[in-house]
């Protein structure tokens, strides 16, 4: 995938001189979004994600389609998918192996409270619950592995999944594809307010 804004190594350059983590995070997506490899990261990195991986494929979501704003549509399906397909493996930690895997997975994200919250919501509201949970900006992989610890109903799981994942992606995408260069300087200088604002605004 060609990225005319910088090379690889103009942007590793950069991830190593700033001190913000996430904005580190930023430059070194840009550096695999300019690279051959772009979407084999970002499905990897999606896939990932969704279970145990700590990097939000947001951020190199987003720098693919800053790279190439006429594939948003299929960079956001390919991370949508990805995504989904990695939940289920987070799911069935969750139901497999909650005591050995899930349970330090979500102890290292301080993610017990999601848990209960997660659980509350199920109990409430049923599939919708669900779907607030797939859709909101808690940590995906804490969702999908007490999802499996739960038990809750695969079928109801995974259209939330692809319905919480497909909204969040495609919005995203969407909205770098409707203003594209535009809003590509405010995005340099406040990465980590317009990282923030652009899931908001999917949401």
């Amino acid at each position: 995938m060609k990225c005319e804004h910088s090379t690889p190594q103009d942007d590793l350059a950069r991830a190593r001189a700033t001190r913000s983590p996430l904005r580190k995070l930023y430059y070194w997506t840009l550096h695999w979004a300019a690279t051959p490899y772009a979407l084999p990261a970002l499905v990897v990195l999606s896939f990932a994600e969704s279970s145990f991986f700590p990097v939000p494929p947001d951020v190199l979501l987003i720098a693919l389609c800053f790279c190439n704003p006429r594939r948003w549509f299929s960079l956001a399906a390919w991370c949508t998918a990805a995504s989904v397909v990695g939940g289920l493996l987070g799911y069935f930690i969750g139901w497999g192996l909650w005591g050995t895997v899930g349970l330090p997975i979500v102890q290292m994200y301080h993610g017990e409270a999601v848990v209960e919250t997660v659980r509350a919501w199920y109990e409430n509201y049923g599939f919708f619950g669900v779907l607030i949970a797939a859709v909101t900006p808690i940590p995906y992989k804490v969702f999908t592995i007490a999802s499996g610890m739960m038990s809750f109903d695969l079928t109801q799981f995974v259209l939330a999944s692809v319905l919480g994942r497909a909204t969040r992606f495609f919005l995203v995408a969407g909205l770098i594809r409707l203003f594209g260069a535009r809003i590509k300087p405010f995005m340099e200088r406040h990465f980590e307010l317009a990282a923030s604002a652009l899931v908001v605004l999917a949401i």
